[in-house]
């Protein structure tokens, strides 16, 4: 069993806050796929007699390449490897990409799962974040991809400039109204070397602080949850039966393996654990696209357990506080005590430690402090 992501950087242009890798040389599509045909071929063993279970098509923004390309590389997958028939086929969107063609379109190639990236149903909003959509298309868009997709998602981000808590409660209202069976919520961030970094240092900009942003996060999350959502995760709310595949099997650290430059695997090898990271430039993946690596390393034993205490803390289910102390000589307890009264963690009666939707705001300090050493 095995999950596939594939990186398309294709983006009309960059988003102030983005610093994912992307290109926005669309005329580079045909030459694209091609390389990523290559590298696919060059990874068969790496696929072989794996059943694929889901496949994710990530960015960049795949909604703005032909379909067909994306039905040729599927179609070469499933003679790599085997496409599971209930495979979970996600594509991120862009709302001004979705036509009624598009969206029909992308449904006869087999994507089954739709990600949008609505950020906002505020047209003074997503004006601030430099989005090409409106609200009013942001509307539309969610209500013709529910008639014809019943795994949609829609990406929805918090923190913009000048955002008021009555602004993100309309965002969340809005996505309430749609009956989605899964709803992302991104608090802004700041990457360096983004526009938004620089506007920020040279005083162009003002956006919320880090409280204003935890207020609307949790916001999100009580009311999200009273709409019927699980906080399965910290980003990711979904109705039972609608949570994301792909993701849920990298955060428990099930193989997958990415294809495209910047993307990520982790891959097993006999008994051992091992990571791949894709190079971030087009031009080196297009002339070589099977050599087009930044690393491979091997994890170490501390490496797991670390993910694995990471990973398993991000989600609802959480992690066995037994097997959390097992790694210690002395666990430390007060700090397990400190959290507790902070309301930031709890002990289910079966043993499991959960983050609260509070706690979730601190989950890689509390990750980093209940580690050992």
């Amino acid at each position: 069993m095995v999950h596939c992501y594939v990186h398309i950087p294709f983006c009309r242009e960059r988003c102030s806050y983005c610093d994912f890798f992307l290109v926005t040389r669309r005329e580079l599509q045909p030459r694209f796929f091609t390389a990523l045909r290559e590298e696919t071929a060059a990874r068969r063993a790496e696929l072989a007699g794996k059943s694929v279970r889901s496949i994710h098509f990530g960015g960049g923004t795949p909604s703005l390449v032909e379909p067909r390309f994306l039905a040729d590389w599927l179609h070469q997958l499933d003679r790599l490897a085997h496409v599971s028939g209930d495979a979970e086929i996600t594509l991120e969107a862009n709302p001004e990409d979705l036509s009624d063609r598009r969206l029909s379109e992308l449904a006869a190639i087999g994507v089954n799962r739709l990600s949008i990236g609505i950020q906002s149903f505020s047209s003074r909003k997503l004006q601030a974040l430099g989005r090409a959509h409106d609200g009013m298309t942001a509307r539309q868009v969610v209500r013709h991809a529910r008639k014809m997709f019943s795994n949609i998602s829609i990406d929805l981000i918090c923190g913009a400039e000048h955002e008021s808590p009555g602004e993100w409660e309309g965002d969340l209202a809005a996505a309430c109204s749609f009956d989605l069976p899964h709803v992302s919520v991104y608090m802004l961030t700041v990457e360096p070397g983004t526009m938004l970094a620089r506007d920020l240092r040279n005083r162009r900009r003002e956006v919320p602080g880090q409280d204003e942003q935890a207020a609307f996060y949790l916001m999100a999350a009580d009311r999200l949850s009273a709409s019927g959502f699980e906080h399965y995760e910290v980003s990711n709310f979904g109705r039972k039966g609608f949570f994301s595949r792909y993701n849920m099997g990298c955060w428990q650290r099930e193989p997958y393996l990415g294809f495209g430059p910047s993307a990520h695997s982790l891959i097993t090898r006999g008994t051992h654990e091992v990571r791949r990271a894709n190079a971030r430039s087009l031009t080196g993946y297009l002339r070589t696209p099977s050599e087009s690596v930044e690393f491979i390393e091997e994890l170490t034993e501390e490496a797991v357990i670390s993910e694995r205490v990471f990973l398993s803390l991000r989600l609802q289910a959480g992690l066995r506080l037994d097997e959390l102390r097992s790694l210690h000589t002395v666990f430390p307890e007060h700090l397990l005590e400190e959290f507790r009264r902070r309301g930031w963690v709890e002990v289910r009666s079966s043993g499991e430690l959960r983050l609260t939707s509070r706690g979730y705001l601190f989950a890689d300090f509390i990750a980093q402090e209940l580690l050992p050493g």
